[in-house]
């Protein structure tokens, strides 16, 4: 007697419109029990896997993207499959964990949304994400001075002359910050000037950057193919006028930042868990 097939949801990676998206069979995705593949939607096309429910159902997705390793495995396997998609056919991506119970529930829920996703689609249209982030290098902290092994207290007037010295510093620190951040909006526009689209993004912590830079500008910029050599060189002109602050550079990458198509958090008794309850 053959055993019934384990219960499947649907994943779905990202929304295109055109393009010849078979190469994205070859891809693992999440690795689990069905290739990568298209599902038609009316004129958009979603790319999806079929998931076992037993692993991503809400509870089991919850319990998975809690693993941290987990959590980044996914991830990475989501922001692949996008990027292949993104190389053959204008891509809106979805957010990590967007899941629906069935290809029909999918379908369903792209079609109430084709007008938004299309518009996306138009938008994103041979235009690719750059990234640019600014930071400013701080070094490490003044030593504090030392008060002398022997010899008298200090009277009111070295008091005075440590005060001094403390607002000096202060002062200096604070200069210091406003000239790296008159920078960073320099950058900013002149980046601006290139790009069709422009969104400012949280800027990092200590945690990410470490203790020797602050980041004071994250931004994600949406330009027309064929503008990155005239990117590249505005950055390097900016790098050698602006030299109180580091400039970094990244892309191509699909436009995360630009492709939002009004894909709203659902549950897995309606259509779907998008997200996995996180935000996105």
């Amino acid at each position: 007697m053959t055993q019934p097939e384990a219960p499947t949801l649907t994943y779905a990676f990202a929304v295109c419109r055109g393009g010849a998206l078979t190469a994205l069979a070859a891809l693992p995705g999440l690795g689990t029990c069905g290739p990568v593949r298209t599902l038609a939607a009316g004129p958009l096309t979603a790319v999806v896997q079929d998931v076992p429910a037993a692993g991503f159902g809400e509870e089991a997705l919850r319990r998975r993207l809690s693993d941290r390793d987990e959590l980044e495995r996914c991830a990475r396997a989501h922001h692949t499959v996008i990027t292949a998609a993104s190389a053959l056919a204008p891509t809106v991506p979805l957010p990590l964990a967007t899941l629906y119970l069935d290809d029909g529930r999918a379908r369903e829920a792209l079609g109430e949304r084709e007008t938004s996703l299309l518009t996306a689609l138009d938008r994103i249209t041979g235009r690719a994400e750059w990234g640019v982030k600014v930071y400013a290098p701080t070094g490490p902290p003044p030593a504090p001075e030392a008060a002398p092994a022997d010899g008298p207290a200090p009277g009111p007037a070295s008091g005075r002359a440590y005060l001094d010295r403390v607002r000096t510093r202060q002062r200096s620190r604070e200069q210091h910050h406003t000239l790296t951040l008159r920078a960073a909006e320099r950058v900013d526009t002149a980046v601006r000037s290139l790009a069709v689209a422009a969104r400012r993004l949280r800027p990092h912590g200590v945690e990410v950057t470490g203790k020797h830079r602050t980041h004071v500008l994250n931004a994600a910029y949406l330009l027309d193919l064929g503008r990155e050599r005239e990117l590249r060189a505005a950055l390097t002109s900016l790098r050698r006028d602006e030299t109180d602050v580091q400039i970094e550079l990244s892309g191509p990458w699909a436009p995360y930042s630009f492709a939002d198509g009004g894909v709203a958090g659902e549950r897995i008794a309606d259509r779907g868990v998008t997200n996995g309850g996180m935000s996105p």
